[in-house]
């Protein structure tokens, strides 16, 4: 288990509150014991949930052509047909996968290929299960095409609680199946555009692991 390097910031910032708030009791309120009681379980909790969300635990990935592999952490929360309008302007199959304050928020390539699009979104911050989220929300689309030239399109987006949206990647280069391609922060959810043919692997309320899960295959 590592801690990924997005978390550096969040975790100094609530050691640097830890160190102030519980100096001020130290000086004010010494002799309180409650409140320095309360002080050390604000801290605890705050840096126990910062270790935790951004977690970068170790596994064995799934390597596969012709597999699309689930880019987060999470539960499967959409299978519909969708008019995709950013990019292809065809329908496509969308599945959604909602990823909760307690998941694992590092996102992975569901496919290799060439990035041959990225673009982001400024928008709202609507809760990552609201049905205009996809379209309304701050988010970054990612489209991605294989040796095959079959292409999908994928969507970081924000929610209620994330306010920033991580992509590490740039258009025109390769990337692999599973690496790293960015990171949302504090719940949120990631939108895969499938062709239509593709062979499903997964139904609603499914959980699934990114990197390890296969959400499709291609035909």
């Amino acid at each position: 288990m590592k801690f990924h390097k997005q978390g550096y910031p969040s975790l100094i910032i609530v050691l640097l509150f830890s160190i102030i708030l519980n100096s001020l009791i130290y000086f004010f309120a010494n002799d309180i014991a409650i409140l320095k009681w309360l002080g050390y379980a604000i801290s605890a909790f705050l840096i126990i949930v910062i270790l935790q969300f951004f977690r970068s635990p170790s596994r064995n990935f799934v390597i596969g052509d012709g597999e699309i592999i689930s880019p987060a952490d999470g539960k499967v929360v959409v299978i519909e047909e969708v008019m995709e309008t950013e990019y292809f302007n065809e329908k496509r199959l969308q599945v959604s996968v909602f990823m909760s304050p307690i998941n694992v928020h590092l996102n992975r390539y569901p496919i290799s290929g060439i990035l041959k699009y990225f673009k982001y979104h400024p928008g709202k911050y609507l809760v990552a299960w609201h049905p205009k989220a996809s379209t309304e929300n701050e988010r970054t689309t990612i489209v991605v095409e294989d040796k095959q030239e079959r292409a999908i399109l994928f969507r970081q987006i924000a929610g209620a609680l994330a306010k920033r949206i991580v992509f590490f990647g740039k258009e025109n280069t390769d990337v692999k199946q599973t690496d790293e391609c960015g990171f949302i922060k504090f719940g949120s959810r990631v939108d895969l555009l499938l062709p239509l043919d593709v062979e499903l692997n997964v139904k609603l309320n499914d959980k699934v692991k990114g990197g390890i899960s296969t959400i499709a295959k291609f035909k």
